[in-house]
C-alpha cells in the first residue's frame, strides 16, 4: 500500500492521539483506585509502576503528616513493615554466599546456648516459615509499656521449650523467626543488623534514605506518620509495642529507593545469579510438599503470569510489592493506613500493564 506523505503524518498523530488515550484512561482507572487516599486532610499513598527497567507512572496521593499538612512526596519514606522480610533474607543469603553461614546451621549451631528444641530447627526452617518458633506477639504481657527489640525476641525464644509443630512439617509465617534471622545476621558479621544492611544493600545500590529505624539512633528524612481509622475515626498510630523489631517490619523506604531495590534482584550485583535463583525459588516441607514462600517472597502466579510479591501491615502502615519478572513489571505501593491491605489494588494496575 502507498501511503502519500499527508496520510503518513495522518496515520502517526491517529497513533499518537489513541496512545495518549490510552494513558489517561489508564491514569484515570488509578487514580479511582487510589481516591480513599486523595485528600487534604487524610493519610496517603506513593505509587510507582515500573516497566522494562524505566518507571512508566509514578503517582502520590494525600498527605505523609495529617497534624501539619504534610503531603505524600516520590521520596517520602514508610514504614514497610512484613515488606521488609525480603532485605532480611537478603542479608542472611549474603553471609552464606560468603560461606559464613550454611542454611543446615541449627540454632543450637549459631546459638549454643539455645534450649534444646532449637538442635532441630535450621536457617532454612526459619527463612521459609516451617521452625515452629511460637509468635512473639503472644508472648508480650498485656502490662508492657516498652517497645519489644529483635534481642528481646530471641531472648523470648530461649525461654520457650517447645515449638507450634515439628520444624519442617508444616508453614506458619512467623515474625518471630525473621527476628532471630537478624541476630543470626549480628552473630555470623560481626556487625549490627542496620549497619550491615547500610553496608551491604543500601549504600551500594544508592538507596540514600532507606533506613532500619532505631529510634535515638537513626536519621530519617521524609518521614511519613501512621495512622489508622477507629470507629471511623483517623487516630495517628505510628508505633505500637512491636514496631521497634527490626527483622520482620522496621525498614523505611521510598518508592524513589525501592526502585534501585528492584532493578538490582535482575543482576547480580548483590549476589550471583545461582543465589537469586534461590531466593525466587519456593522452599519445600520434609513431606516435599512445595510452598509458596521463597526468602521474604511469596511466589505464585496471577492469570497466567509468574508472581513474586509481599505485603507489609502494622500499625498504621499498610504497603506491597508485586514483581512479574517474566513480564518486567513492578508495582510498588507504600500507604500510612493500616488498613486496607492492598492486594486487590494492586492486582487491579498489574492488569492495566499486563
Amino acid at each position: 500500500m502507498f501511503f502519500s506523505d499527508r496520510n503518513f503524518k495522518c496515520l502517526i498523530l491517529l497513533i499518537l492521539i489513541i496512545g495518549i488515550s490510552c494513558c489517561l484512561t489508564r491514569q484515570g482507572k488509578i487514580n479511582r483506585l487510589f481516591k480513599n487516599y486523595n485528600g487534604r486532610d487524610v493519610p496517603g499513598a506513593s505509587l510507582m509502576v515500573i516497566k522494562d527497567g524505566q518507571p512508566v507512572f509514578t503517582k502520590t496521593y494525600g498527605l505523609a503528616n495529617v497534624e501539619e499538612k504534610i503531603p505524600v512526596e516520590c521520596q517520602t519514606n514508610f514504614r514497610l513493615a512484613s515488606f521488609t522480610k525480603q532485605f532480611t533474607a537478603m542479608c542472611i543469603a549474603m553471609i552464606a554466599e560468603q560461606g559464613k553461614l550454611s542454611y543446615e546451621q541449627t540454632l543450637i549451631d549459631i546459638f549454643p546456648d539455645f534450649p534444646e528444641y532449637g538442635r532441630a530447627i535450621t536457617v532454612d526452617h526459619i527463612i521459609h516459615h516451617t521452625s515452629g518458633l511460637i509468635d512473639y506477639e503472644s508472648l508480650i504481657p498485656d502490662t508492657a509499656t516498652i517497645q519489644v527489640l529483635d534481642k528481646d525476641v530471641l531472648n523470648m525464644m530461649m525461654k520457650q521449650d517447645s515449638t507450634y509443630f515439628l520444624p519442617g512439617t508444616e508453614y506458619r509465617y512467623s515474625n518471630s523467626g525473621y527476628a532471630v534471622l537478624t541476630k543470626i545476621v549480628e552473630k555470623t558479621s560481626g556487625k549490627s543488623f542496620a549497619e550491615f544492611l547500610k553496608e551491604n544493600i543500601f549504600i551500594p545500590l544508592q538507596m540514600i534514605n532507606t533506613v532500619a529505624y532505631e529510634k535515638g539512633i537513626s536519621t530519617l528524612k521524609h518521614r511519613a506518620f501512621g495512622y489508622a481509622v477507629e470507629n471511623r475515626e483517623l487516630i495517628f498510630k505510628d508505633q505500637s509495642l512491636t514496631s521497634a523489631v527490626l527483622g520482620d517490619g522496621g525498614i523505611y523506604s521510598s518508592v524513589l529507593d525501592l526502585y534501585k531495590w528492584d532493578q538490582a534482584l535482575y543482576t547480580d550485583s548483590l549476589v550471583s545469579f545461582e543465589t537469586l535463583q534461590k531466593i525466587f525459588t519456593p522452599g519445600f516441607l520434609k513431606d516435599s510438599t512445595q510452598l509458596e514462600y521463597g526468602f521474604g517472597w511469596r511466589i505464585d502466579e496471577y492469570k497466567g503470569h509468574h508472581r513474586m510479591h509481599h505485603t507489609g501491615q502494622t500499625c498504621g502502615f499498610s504497603t506491597i510489592i508485586q514483581r512479574y519478572p517474566e513480564d518486567k513489571l513492578t508495582i510498588i505501593i507504600l500507604t500510612n493506613r493500616n488498613k486496607p491491605m492492598l492486594n486487590d489494588i494492586a492486582d487491579k494496575i498489574a492488569e492495566l500493564f499486563l
